[in-house]
């Protein structure tokens, strides 16, 4: 699992690493992707993730894979929540073996 210092949205990942090195704004990347601007500025503000769809868009657009982008955003929402609910995980004991 990607593991930062701090979580990295999937969006900041997308504008900082592959639009503004392009040059790209969200309503050219929208067209590109075939999807409204509106969907790709929010991922690109943090106000959303990212789904399956706007994921294999992705990839297909920066030759990547799916998996990359929704790996980016399982990793983000697992360090979001587990410092939400930290003291709460450390009350569990963990057990030795599976039943």
């Amino acid at each position: 699992m990607l593991k930062f210092a701090r979580p990295i949205h999937p969006g900041e990942f997308l504008r900082e690493e592959y639009m503004v090195p392009l040059g790209m704004s969200a309503g050219v990347l929208a067209k590109k992707l075939n999807l409204p601007r509106t969907r790709i500025e929010s991922v690109v503000k943090e106000e959303v993730g990212l789904t399956p769809d706007t994921a294999l868009r992705l990839a297909r657009s920066f030759n990547t894979t799916p998996e990359f982008w929704m790996n980016f955003q399982k990793a983000y929402e697992l360090e979001i929540e587990a410092s939400k609910i930290a003291s709460e995980l450390e009350k569990i004991v963990p057990l030795d073996t599976a039943a």
